[in-house]
Parts: structure tokens; sequence; C-alpha cells
């Protein structure tokens, strides 16, 4: 009888177990950032699959997976995903495809920081070969007068916000992660120097670019600066901040820096936050200038930026309140969602840049009429994880 009743006792406890397990994975099915992470992976995206004739080391595509590994507690399939992505390049040597350091981009360098995660993972020595490879083309990549890295080798003397992002968080993981700490002062040095070339001191927003030689058509031929302060240009400064901060030593003689930088920013972001919708315009400063438009990638970092650093003590707390405001925002304005449930992301814009052939000025014409691409990578990754970081 004793036998009887704990058979009775397990199978009751066996069965609550599963239904707690059901229910769990039935609310992660409900998330938006599982609901992202699933459109991405049924439209197979032509930037994600592996034959397209197209595909490269690529600093969005490898922020997409990047994002969607974050799920891989919900699913194994998630950072599945990535690895397979990285694995078509990193080869067992340790050389990856379609990556060359004498091309000294920093948009190479992003995606190392899968390479970091994938390591940390297996131990595999083949990773360990490809991060130093990255951690190479930085030791010698070029630097304006100022000390700040070039955006590209093709972009001489030309420093872009976009690039403290694509450098930033990958060189602070390897200090931490490998026992490096002189690139913990590398990195602080380049966001500071970046706020202080590009910063506007009567809206206290970052001008997308500066070219210290002045020889740029979209340069002020005083200031070397660009024209426009451009949403995701200023995203993705603010998320070089938030996730460095990851990283650097509580004690690090910058941190505090970094964060006084953070505050003014967000703080200057929320000026030009358009009140109707509560997301933010491609032109910052131009909201309700004809052409102008609600910006899907920019919205998504901020909403991101202000949810973590909130949640790490960053920012005040009222940036949680406003995180979880855009993101209802983003849901209300940019998502749409199909009959069968995927859903689309809309009102991002495309590559976006200065100078190059045909040739873009950086005017706000140019920054208006770039391309907008539904689903670009650029929009969902932090889509993802601004979603992650408010739990929807």
């Amino acid at each position: 009888m004793k036998n009887l009743t704990l058979i009775i006792i397990s199978v009751i406890l066996t069965g609550l177990t599963f239904g707690c397990g059901n229910s769990q994975t039935a609310q992660d099915e409900t998330k938006w950032s599982v609901k992202m992470a699933e459109a991405v992976m049924a439209r197979n995206d032509t930037l994600l699959k592996m034959d397209h004739p197209r595909i490269r080391w690529q600093y969005d595509v490898s922020f997409v997976g990047q994002a969607i590994d974050k799920l891989g507690d919900v699913d194994p399939k998630y950072s599945q995903y990535m690895e397979d992505w990285i694995n078509y390049f990193v080869q067992e040597d340790g050389t990856v495809l379609h990556y060359r350091i004498s091309e000294y981009n920093v948009d190479r360098i992003n995606p190392a920081k899968n390479i970091i995660t994938l390591y940390k993972r297996t131990g595999e020595q083949k990773y360990r070969k490809a991060i130093e490879k990255h951690v190479r083309q930085m030791e010698t990549h070029p630097k304006s007068p100022s000390g700040g890295f070039w955006h590209k080798k093709i972009y001489p003397n030309q420093i872009w916000l976009d690039g403290l992002y694509m450098v930033g968080p990958f060189l602070a993981q390897y200090a931490r992660e490998f026992n490096e700490p002189e690139w913990f002062d590398v990195v602080t040095s380049e966001i500071k120097l970046a706020y202080q070339l590009t910063l506007d001191e009567e809206t206290g927003l970052l001008y997308h670019a500066i070219d210290e030689s002045r020889e740029e058509r979209w340069s002020d031929p005083e200031t070397g600066l660009s024209p426009h302060f451009w949403g995701r240009a200023m995203g993705w400064y603010m998320m070089a901040i938030v996730d460095v901060l990851d990283f650097l030593p509580r004690n690090h003689q910058d941190r505090d820096a970094l964060i006084e930088i953070l505050q003014n920013v967000s703080e200057a972001v929320m000026d030009v936050r358009d009140p109707e919708t509560g997301l933010w315009f491609q032109v910052l400063d131009h909201g309700g200038v004809e052409g102008n438009y609600i910006e899907g990638s920019a919205s998504a970092m901020f909403t991101y930026v202000f949810a973590k650093g909130a949640k790490n003590g960053y920012l005040d707390k009222k940036y949680l309140d406003i995180a979880n405001e855009s993101f209802d925002a983003i849901l209300e304005h940019l998502i749409i969602v199909d009959e069968d449930g995927h859903i689309t992301m809309t009102g991002i814009v495309g590559a976006t840049g200065l100078g190059g052939n045909p040739y873009r000025d950086g005017s706000f014409e140019y920054y208006v009429n770039e391309k907008v691409i539904p689903n670009d990578p650029k929009g969902v990754a932090p889509f993802i994880i601004a979603a992650l970081e408010l739990n929807r």
C-alpha cells in the first residue's frame, strides 16, 4: 500500500512538472522576442541563407544571430541558428571566410562577438584563433590625428558613431575574458573621444561622423562634422556604452565618465522624441519636416538602451517606463502580424553611410531618401534584445 501511494504521488508530481513546463513553453511562445526569432527563421531571410551569393562576414546579420542566440535557454535551436552561421565562415585553422584584416573595416569586427560566445561554450581552438585575428586588426588599425579608429581604410581619418559599437563591446569582452586589460583603456578612450568630437553643445545630440582631414564633401570645412543627427548612429553609439559597461571593471577610471555620457545623450534623445508616437525620427531633430519619418532601428535601439540602462542603474528608473512605452509604440506603429502569426517590422532604413560611390552627401534629403527595408537586420536585432530586456 505504501509503495502504491508513492507511485501515485510520483505520477501526480510528474504531471505537475510537465504541466509547468508546457505552461512555460506557452508563455515563451507568446513573447515578442520569440515571435521575431521565429519569423526570421521561418522566412529563411535571404541575408541569412548559407548559399546566398552575397553572404559576407556582415555586422548586421551577425547581430541578428547574436540576438537570437540569447533565446537558447528557450530552445537550443536558437543558439544553433547562430552557430551554423558562424561555422560557415570560421574554418578549422581559424581563418574566416570573406574576412581580410587588410581592409581595416570596423564593421568586420562586430561578428567576432559571436566567436567569443562559441569559444566559451565549446573551448574549440579554431574560435580562439579566429578571435585573435580580429584583435590583430585592431592592434594595427589606422587612427586619425586625434587617435580615433578610422571607420574603414577606404574612409581615412573618419570617425563614425557606428564604429564604436562595431569595435567597443568586442574589445571590452576580449579584455575581460582573456585578461588583456589594456584594451579597456582603448575602448573607453575611443568612446570619450567620439563624444568630444561629435557633440553639439546646443542640443546634446551627436553628429553622425567627423572627417578630421576636412576633405570629404559631406564634412564641414571648419569642424569636419557631417551635417545631421542620424537616429541609428546615435543608437549604435549608446548601445556601445551599455554593452561595454557589462565588461568594464567597476573600479575603472573611465566608468563614471561613460555613465555620465550615457545619461547626457539619453536626455538629448528624449528631447527629440516624437510626442505623437513615442518613437524617433530618421533625422532626429527634424520631426515634422516633410519626408522625415519614424525609423524602426533607432527606436528599437533607444528602447534597448533605456531598458538596460535603467535596470543596471546607469539611468534613472523612469527610463524603464519609457522603454516599455516605446516598445508598445513600436508594436503599434511598426509591427505587422500576418495571417500565419509571423511578424514583420516596418520602417527600417537600410544601408546608410557617408561618401562612397554613388556619393552619400549626408544631407537631409540623402537620409530621408535611403531605401526603407522591412525586416532589415539592423532593426530586427535590436527589437529582439529590447524585448528580452523588457521580458516582452
